[in-house]
């Protein structure tokens, strides 16, 4: 992934700019950034969406929406959106542009207006972003076009960063140093699993992907809570309540 310096000013407005070269047609990625079961399949939260300009594009997360009105809607090229509430408006707009053989580059940029505590904020979105468009590219080369069960779990509180993620990874039966392709096993419900580690990020996020699912193990770190979240994409699971149910009696155990 190229990555593009962000920039701010003393106004808190913000411009970040991320692209990424995907192994995909222009409509597979449209796909995948342009519907609502697509946008499930990597990115956080529930999302629908209305496909036009001036539509409606909702995301739900830990039982809050977040609307936008979309601004661009040019299938396979352009899509974009924008909205937001008291002291933050966001702007995104992703761009699809094909190569010679058969790769494609998919090019991201967002702006608008943060709060005060905008630097936090501006370096959780550049960690997210990077996190989040690399759970696209896994998605479409391991798992499109299936559907996915998102499951949210959040637990506030925890401890840090440094004292929580042993916990963790030895739960996942992950060894230190982290790499890229090592092994992971863990149990869920009686159920042994088996992954490999395909993003590491710590110390804010470990990405996990098994045969069926993409994990997503995330750590707020102190100024923003110390908040665990576990954002999971699940593509062999027909009942969202009972997979939510399940990943949140896994987290209590791990965390009681």
């Amino acid at each position: 992934m190229k990555r593009e310096e962000g920039t701010t000013d003393v106004a808190h407005e913000f411009r970040l700019s991320k692209e990424i070269e995907l192994d995909a047609t222009p409509e597979q990625i449209w796909d995948a950034i342009a519907t609502g079961p697509g946008i499930d399949a990597w990115f956080m939260g529930r999302t629908e969406l209305e496909g036009a300009v001036g539509g409606t594009l909702g995301h739900t997360i830990a039982g809050h929406t977040a609307t936008a009105e979309i601004t661009a809607w040019e299938p396979g090229h352009r899509f974009a959106h924008e909205g937001g509430s008291g002291d933050f408006f966001t702007a995104i707009e992703y761009i699809i542009e094909a190569r010679e053989g058969g790769s494609t580059v998919l090019r991201l940029v967002q702006s608008g207006i943060l709060g005060d505590n905008w630097e936090t904020e501006f370096e959780a979105m550049q960690e997210g972003w990077d996190m989040y468009l690399h759970t696209l590219a896994q998605y479409l080369t391991h798992f499109h076009p299936r559907p996915a069960t998102v499951v949210t779990a959040i637990r506030p509180g925890v401890p840090p960063r440094p004292d929580l993620w042993p916990t963790l990874l030895a739960a996942l039966s992950v060894t230190t140093p982290v790499t890229e392709g090592a092994p992971a096993r863990f149990s869920i419900a009686g159920t042994s699993v088996e992954g490999t580690v395909d993003y590491d990020g710590l110390p804010t996020v470990l990405g996990i992907r098994t045969q069926d699912a993409l994990l997503r193990f995330l750590h707020s770190g102190p100024d923003r809570g110390n908040v665990l979240v576990l954002g999971h994409h699940l593509f062999n699971t027909p009942d969202p309540d009972k997979a939510h149910e399940t990943w949140n009696t896994w987290l209590t155990h791990l965390l009681p």
